[in-house]
């Protein structure tokens, strides 16, 4: 039975509000040290495969076969995420992981470790990761409940970002002092905290959503709720592209160190924490609002993808890390606004198949960018591999915006006086007149300003799939 919704949490604490539920502070405080063990497995690892073979290209096959399940069986996780409880699947795929930590660990330790161990280990991580990733961005609705989605999915991703800063410098010490299996090792004893936090949450205080039946046919049911709705379509298109192109720092970041600033494994660290301060900063900034709005989404990726291409051509380490700051920081904002976006846009019923393709465009994409963004890096520089990842996510953010715009049936309007409610620059249905409201088909008079459009939940219906659409293009300016 779900349960109330908490009280309206004051302004001042909205940046937190989500952490005055004990559930999420349970899960936040389980997260915050697995995932610092996750990311000091993944310097790890991108050192290790770079010291075994010498190769970037192995890099990014290795970070292909991480996420090439999610490309494969991405649809089919979201469905088991809808039809069965959450929490149960969470403690099977984090104990999971350990195991997988702890098994590559031991291999790194005991000096046998070749290659093959590290693709096959990558590989099973991301069959996990199939169910995993589903269950548990879906989970967070149900432990705050919708009015506080979009500020736990943003603190969900600074306790990332979090980790991120932490676990790369510590990872640098680690393999420099110690070797990278204690790395490894300390991975996989860090899911013991998610376990315990999920094992110690009350259940009745969570926001139960009714678990779909088995049936058939409800994949292709998942895929035509997306069709349908333009508000969950071309969020998930704009983050397919970003994601597949965009996102292949671990190949990047390893390059540049290694091959252009010719520095070492603190460095490498280094980059990484750098651009995950900035990361940090986003997601924190992002928790604060209150609306998710695609025009900033659509920004947020345009502007991520013109500074990677400045970072590309950066002549100093100084001032590529100092680039990776603002990469960061635009990189999480797009994220945050996309994730909290689609998860509320969707049924609720839907979420976790909705979720499981929004991943899985996210992060399947990777399979298919991985190999060829290093190969671009191995055959023309790091310079090459990094532009040539700018310019994608540039173009692809120019290119879906254009077509918002236009589904939405809009035009630009420019006004020569900013009122209450109202901007300078504004998108308006074709054929109102100045006198007609944003976002209002009919354009009538005498109506007060009307607020910009967000992404809300949807109801489905013809005239809310309407308002999405002219929501989706008004939020494109600025």
């Amino acid at each position: 039975m779900p349960t109330r919704e908490p009280a309206p949490t004051r302004n001042r604490n909205r940046t937190f509000s989500s952490l005055g539920v004990r559930n999420y502070r349970l899960f936040a405080t389980g997260s915050v040290i697995s995932n610092t063990g996750t990311w000091m497995s993944r310097i790890t690892q991108d050192w290790l495969v770079l010291g075994l073979t010498g190769s970037a290209t192995a890099v990014g096959v290795t970070t292909a076969l991480q996420f090439l399940p999610m490309m494969l069986l991405g649809l089919y996780g979201g469905v088991i995420a809808d039809r069965y409880p959450k929490r149960r699947l969470l403690m099977i795929t984090q104990a999971s992981m350990g195991v997988l930590g702890l098994a590559l660990a031991a291999l790194t330790l005991s000096g046998t470790v070749q290659v093959w161990h590290v693709y096959l280990i990558a590989l099973l991580h991301g069959m996990v990761t199939v169910v995993d990733n589903p269950a548990r961005q879906t989970f967070v609705a149900e432990m705050v409940g919708t009015r506080d989605v979009r500020n736990a999915v943003s603190l969900n991703a600074a306790n990332f970002q979090t980790a991120r800063l932490v676990g790369p410098a510590v990872a640098g010490v680690m393999i420099s002092a110690v070797g990278s299996g204690w790395a490894f090792l300390a991975n996989g004893l860090s899911f013991a905290a998610p376990l315990a936090g999920l094992l110690m949450m009350r259940d009745s205080e969570l926001h139960r959503v009714p678990r779909v039946p088995r049936s058939k046919g409800q994949l292709r049911e998942g895929l035509a709720h997306v069709a349908g709705r333009p508000e969950l379509l071309w969020p998930i298109v704009l983050v397919g592209f970003v994601g597949t192109f965009g996102y292949n720092f671990p190949i990047w970041l390893s390059a540049f160190a290694d091959g252009v600033f010719h520095a070492g494994a603190g460095t490498f660290g280094l980059l990484n924490s750098v651009m995950a301060a900035g990361a940090l900063l986003g997601a924190l900034l992002s928790a604060r609002r209150t609306t998710s709005r695609l025009r900033m989404l659509v920004g947020a990726a345009l502007l991520f993808g013109l500074l990677e291409t400045a970072a590309a051509l950066s002549p100093s380490l100084w001032l590529f890390a100092l680039l990776l700051v603002p990469i960061g920081m635009l990189g999480m904002t797009f994220n945050t606004t996309a994730n909290a976006s689609v998860q509320l846009a969707a049924d609720p019923a839907m979420r976790g198949r909705v979720m499981s393709l929004y991943m899985m465009v996210f992060m399947g994409g990777t399979p298919i960018g991985g190999p060829l963004v290093g190969w671009v890096t191995d055959t023309y520089g790091a310079r090459a591999g990094f532009l040539a990842g700018g310019l994608v996510a540039a173009l692809a953010a120019a290119v879906v915006g254009l077509v918002l715009v236009r589904v939405g049936g809009l035009r630009v309007e420019v006004g020569l006086r900013k009122g209450a409610g109202r901007s300078l620059v504004r998108f308006v249905p074709k054929g109102t007149g100045e006198s007609g409201e944003p976002g209002e088909p009919g354009g009538g008079t005498g109506s007060p300003p009307a607020a910009e459009p967000s992404t809300e939940p949807r109801d489905g219906t013809p005239a809310a799939r309407d308002g999405a659409d002219e929501g989706l293009a008004g939020r494109l300016k600025g």
